[in-house]
Formats: C-alpha cells, sequence, structure tokens
C-alpha cells in the first residue's frame, strides 16, 4: 500500500492548517534553520493562517517577522497567554525537548477553542536512520537536548492519558535541512526512499493530530 507522507512541513502546513485559523505556535524559534529561510514553519504559519502567535524560551526579538505583541517569553509546560485562545496549537519539534510533556499537553488544551486541535511533530524512534545507527553505535546520534524517544504507540498513550483524543497519525519525510553526509548516509538515502513508497513506518518525523476530550 502506497504509504501517506507528507514530503516536508510546507507540505504539512497546507495540508492541515486553515486559512481561517488562529495558530499559537509553541517552540517556534529555530527548528534547524534561520527565520530568514522560507522554510522555517513558524513562516510557513504566517503564510497560511489567519493569525499566527509564538512562544519560546528564546528568541530574537529583532528577527521576528511580525508585530512582537504576537510572541511570549514562556515555558511550553507553564505558559499562560490570559484569555487568548485559538483554533490551532502546533508545536513543531518540540515534544521530544520538554522534561514533562503532559503539562504541556494540559496548557495547550487551556489555550485552544471549543472544537480546537493540536498538531506535534516529533523524530520518530524508529526512523530508518536511527536503526542503522543503533546496528553501528552503542545509540544513535540525537540532539544533546532531547529528553525522550516517542513513536506512534507511546505517543497515543501519552495523549490518552492526559485527556486528548488523537484524530491522526501522519509522518513526514524530509525535514528539508541540508548536512554534509558520508556515502553511508547516501546509501541509507536511497534505501529510505525506496522504502518511503511503501510504508512510513521508517520516516524521519511522526505526526500527530488531537483534540481534547471534552468532559
Amino acid at each position: 500500500m502506497k504509504a501517506t507522507i507528507f514530503p516536508n512541513k510546507a507540505a504539512l502546513v497546507d495540508a492541515l492548517v486553515r486559512p481561517e485559523d488562529r495558530v499559537l505556535d509553541i517552540g517556534f524559534w529555530g527548528q534547524g534553520v534561520s527565520a530568514a529561510d522560507p522554510n522555517w514553519p513558524h513562516r510557513l504559519l504566517l503564510g497560511r493562517a489567519r493569525e499566527v502567535w509564538g512562544i519560546d524560551l528564546e528568541y530574537d526579538a529583532a528577527a521576528l517577522p511580525q508585530d512582537a505583541a504576537r510572541y511570549r517569553r514562556a515555558s511550553a509546560e507553564s505558559f499562560d497567554l490570559g484569555g487568548e485562545r485559538f483554533d490551532l496549537v502546533f508545536a513543531g519539534d518540540l515534544i521530544e525537548h520538554l522534561p514533562n510533556p503532559g503539562l504541556f499537553l494540559g496548557r495547550a488544551a487551556a489555550h485552544l477553542l471549543p472544537g480546537g486541535r493540536l498538531i506535534v511533530t516529533t523524530p520518530n524512534a524508529f526512523n530508518l536512520f536511527n536503526l542503522f545507527e543503533k546496528i553501528s553505535k552503542r545509540e544513535p546520534t540525537v540532539n544533546p537536548d532531547h529528553t525522550c524517544y516517542f513513536n506512534e504507540k507511546t505517543l497515543r498513550q501519552l495523549f490518552g492519558k492526559c485527556g486528548w483524543r488523537v484524530d491522526s497519525a501522519r509522518a513526514v519525510y524530509s525535514l528539508g535541512l541540508k548536512h554534509r553526509e558520508s556515502w553511508k548516509k547516501k546509501i541509507q538515502n536511497a534505501l529510505y526512499a525506496l522504502l518511503a513508497n511503501f510504508t512510513d513506518k521508517f520516516a524521519e518525523t511522526t505526526v500527530i493530530v488531537a483534540s481534547p476530550i471534552q468532559e
């Protein structure tokens, strides 16, 4: 069966974010690209949604792409924007950095309008490149700031325990980041491209779309 994989985050945003959405982007700064890069996920959201806010622990206020009033320096696990509510909370490659992801899910739910939804992207623990590195190394290469590995099963368990319903689970094929690659990595890339035609289970990134369970 042909895998249902978004080729990149631009395709994800186009498919899952509605033009009428008011969006809160949590952990918006950085994400492996500069604020000037057209593939910066926050910029993709700005180009798609009606209104976009952002929170992060640190960011360059001089480089913000819009009015600074829509940004806050705050923790994803404890932020409070008062009465501001959103159609969509977007958390791209954030949850794997957090010490207490359940607290983040609680704050996200508190800032959604009725019928609102959350999009989370996170590295797939069992992506092909991690599997290869687990064979050749004691542990795969990992961002030193990561605290957790997730796959679809563990994310569904986490969301369910925190009062969320998972509406869909998808994947992103590529982060769109450029690195100098060894010949071994280039061989892995070719195999990854082939497998992606048949299954998404080796994809780099898992995508969860979820809604709070209404009491």
